[in-house]
């Protein structure tokens, strides 16, 4: 860009630089990118530090990005005022009879999970507690253990509704309505993909199951729960229908969550309700703060013009929907390992857009295509958030379980594959419940 003491490339190669070695030091994420920038924003004579505060609270600045906290809240609310306990109580009676019976409740608890907190780091911080010590004790290996608890857990990025979703919406313009719809079978399918997995496991190391409970068991458990299942309906059906925007749908959860907690269910106490609020705010400010860094790292990019000298490579292979469709995937997946879903999403999304839309992919169908590949990164190293934490949960080292990770991956990758030669897995179910959010 004409007049900056940087040219294009040395300002990248400094901006990355900086981010990958700080990575690398363990420097969080969200710190990393902010100090990546500083290093411009001195040397530019057009430019000075406090661009790089401003540009951060800039990207506050958005109604859409209130729904994250409120989301938060609803599901540690849900946690804290025993809604969790119904819920596994349900999924026991599911599918507690199939071979790996705990196993296979932690993978359909991860569903009803996902469609309350939108979170897959609070999902595997929750649910690593539960279930992570009680199947080493069922006599599951402690590798198994981990690694279906941290994979399961990355369902609650692809089914709605998403905080993914949500920030990509706010920052792509893609519709949230529309990005809610279309992850409800990619969802599903990564579920399957996943319960099949424990299936085949769990005859391979003869683990153990629960007897099959009777319908009579089955219908108390569904009428009992039915009042927190409805809580993704509220959310996805009060968007189809116009009735509140996605931050309003938050809400709703919110206090749908306390109506159901103090009152139906009776179990959240003071106590409850200020570790709901605590945990809210810490995860909250994490990844806000991301949000923050990553818009000003983004930002920075667009001054130097770095999105262009990209595509301006890319943009000469000419690539179809199906080419660029993997193309995208593979980004994604790559870019996963070392950084968090957020940032990304900001840095990456913006530049691969254009790209997509020469390519002739749909607004939805490219967000769901990075979205599940982005899911993937949750779990693999070196980034992998959802196993560290199961890691630590368990006091396992990584290593120790990356063989059973990467068996568990091959199924969903089997999804995702499916995912870009079938657009309709995404489109589908918008195109034919809300045609409006398709245009």
């Amino acid at each position: 860009m004409g007049g900056n003491v940087l040219a294009t490339g040395d300002a990248a190669w400094i901006m990355f630089g900086i981010f990958f070695a700080l990575l690398a030091l363990r420097v969080p994420v969200a710190v990393a990118l902010g100090l990546a920038c500083l290093p411009s924003f001195i040397i530019e004579d057009r430019l000075w530090p406090m661009i790089l505060v401003q540009e951060t609270f800039n990207s506050y600045n958005s109604f859409i990005l209130l729904a994250v906290p409120f989301f938060l809240l609803a599901a540690n609310l849900m946690t804290a005022g025993g809604i969790t306990d119904r819920l596994v109580t349900l999924s026991r009676s599911m599918v507690g009879h199939l071979p790996g019976g705990l196993a296979q409740i932690n993978v359909v608890l991860s569903v009803f999970f996902a469609g309350i907190s939108g979170s897959s780091t609070a999902d595997a911080a929750s649910q690593g507690k539960i279930f992570i010590e009680a199947q080493i004790k069922e006599g599951y290996s402690p590798s198994f253990s981990v690694a279906i608890t941290a994979v399961s857990a990355v369902l609650a990025v692809v089914i709605p509704p998403s905080i993914l979703m949500i920030v990509w919406g706010g920052v792509l313009t893609t519709s949230i309505g529309a990005l809610f719809l279309a992850g409800i079978l990619p969802g599903l399918l990564l579920a399957l993909a996943q319960m099949g997995t424990v299936h085949a496991y769990s005859k391979a190391r003869n683990y153990p199951t629960y007897p099959r409970e009777t319908w009579g068991q089955l219908g108390y458990a569904l009428v009992v729960a039915i009042p927190a299942l409805m809580t993704p309906f509220i959310i996805i059906g009060g968007k189809i229908f116009g009735w509140f925007t996605p931050t309003e749908a938050a809400c709703v959860a919110v206090l749908y969550a306390l109506v159901l907690s103090v009152i139906v269910y009776r179990q959240l106490d003071m106590k409850g309700l200020f570790r709901a609020f605590s945990e809210t705010g810490r995860f909250a400010a994490i990844t806000l703060f991301c949000v923050g860094t990553a818009s000003a790292f983004g930002w920075l990019m667009a001054f130097y013009q770095i999105p262009q000298a990209v595509l301006s490579g890319v943009s000469a292979w000419e690539m179809g929907p199906i080419a660029a469709g993997f193309f995208i995937a593979g980004v994604f997946l790559v870019v996963g390992c070392f950084l968090d879903a957020i940032p990304a999403i900001i840095i990456v999304g913006t530049i691969l857009q254009p790209v997509a839309a020469a390519a002739g992919l749909h607004p939805v169908h490219f967000a769901m295509i990075s979205i599940v590949s982005l899911a993937f990164g949750l779990v693999t190293p070196p980034y992998g958030l959802c196993l560290l934490i199961c890691c630590s949960i368990a006091n396992l080292r990584l290593v120790d379980v990356l063989k059973d990770v990467v068996l568990m991956l091959l199924p969903m990758l089997a999804v995702l594959v499916l995912l870009i030669l079938w657009p309709d897995m995404a489109l589908l179910i918008p195109r034919l419940l809300e045609p409006g959010f398709m245009e």
